[in-house]
């Protein structure tokens, strides 16, 4: 995206998000703002329109202007080329932990896992499975569903299909078809993450898959293989057997942007982790500080920075209110530690 694009037009993963890539340029901070420079000049975009800021190769980002995008509760993304690989992360739109408590909360009961699970294999059929189906027999029926997904892209396409393989270590003995594919697949992977992290949840916990720091970014993007992988990867070799990889990066790009995937994914990842409307209200209209707590297996959570040894007066407990930050220790507004 130019710098020199409307910012209000920029999509939204939700009602109340925005997202902005950026190459080769240099960022600092300018009043509540980040002014982006580079050969076309010096565009300023407001952080508070910017939920999760990709930060593509070439780019030299100053302390400051990561200090205001912090403020404003704006994720930081380091990626690769047009934003299709995320490498590494920082805070989230939200302050709050209460969407990853909750898909811990998910992950931890056996039942209510099961559950999820259920709900993410159901989300790629247009059929209910029926509550008699065991996970094994859920699991034969995905293999056929992207067997088949496989096969019709192949006829669609005029493509030969020999099956899934490739080797990391022997990239370019693959064939054409295999190396899209995964090309397609690592930027699925990159915008799931994405969504994931911006959206407060945890990449790691994962339902499916699991053991892995990015299992759930695999659970979500399992749910848009068959519809954007597979059929992209196929339509690129039909047109040319050269240069796929980056062709497919770029085609990938062009339907992540026109299609806004990033909302979408956001709205299936609280589908299947069960999040009620009304809860996802409450999500929504919290502070962007959300306080620290102390947990109580009886009392629930009670404030932190107060003596609980029962020998400091009133006086002195409301001194240490006044005094505590909220945020771990440390004032994040100031500098100041």
């Amino acid at each position: 995206m130019s710098v020199k694009d409307n910012f209000q037009l920029l999509p939204k993963i939700s009602d109340s998000y925005g997202w902005l890539y950026v190459e080769h340029a240099i960022i600092d901070r300018e009043n509540n703002a980040i002014a982006i420079l580079n050969r076309e000049g010096r565009t300023l975009a407001p952080c508070a329109t910017i939920c999760f800021l990709m930060i593509g190769p070439g780019v030299s980002i100053t302390h400051a202007a990561v200090n205001v995008l912090a403020e404003h509760g704006c994720s930081i993304g380091w990626t690769g080329e047009h934003g299709v690989r995320l490498y590494a992360s920082g805070t989230g739109e939200t302050h709050s932990a209460k969407r990853l408590l909750h898909q811990a909360q998910l992950w931890s009961d056996l039942r209510k896992r099961m559950q999820v699970v259920r709900n993410l294999y159901q989300a790629r059929f247009s059929e209910p499975l029926s509550p008699n189906l065991t996970l094994r027999q859920i699991r034969g029926m995905e293999g056929k569903r992207v067997r088949e997904a496989y096969a019709r892209a192949s006829a669609q396409s005029g493509v030969p299909w020999q099956g899934r393989s490739y080797k990391m270590d022997e990239w370019d003995h693959a064939d054409p078809i295999n190396r899209a594919l995964s090309s397609a697949n690592a930027c699925l992977y990159g915008v799931c993450h994405a969504a994931i992290v911006s959206a407060g949840y945890s990449p790691a916990i994962g339902f499916i898959h699991t053991g892995t720091l990015l299992a759930f970014v695999y659970d979500v993007a399992d749910l848009y293989k068959t519809e954007i992988s597979i059929p992209l990867a196929f339509q690129i070799v039909a047109e040319s057997s050269l240069d796929v990889e980056r062709r497919t990066r770029r085609a990938c790009r062009d339907y992540f942007q026109s299609k806004r995937i990033l909302g979408r994914i956001v709205s299936d990842i609280h589908r299947v982790l069960m999040v009620p409307e009304s809860l996802q209200a409450e999500w929504a209209g919290e502070s962007e500080r959300a306080p620290l707590t102390l947990w109580d297996p009886v009392e629930g959570e009670l404030p932190s920075g107060r003596d609980y040894s029962g020998n400091a007066s009133p006086n002195d407990w409301n001194h240490q209110k006044q005094e505590e930050p909220s945020h771990g220790g440390h004032d994040f507004g100031t500098g100041a530690s």
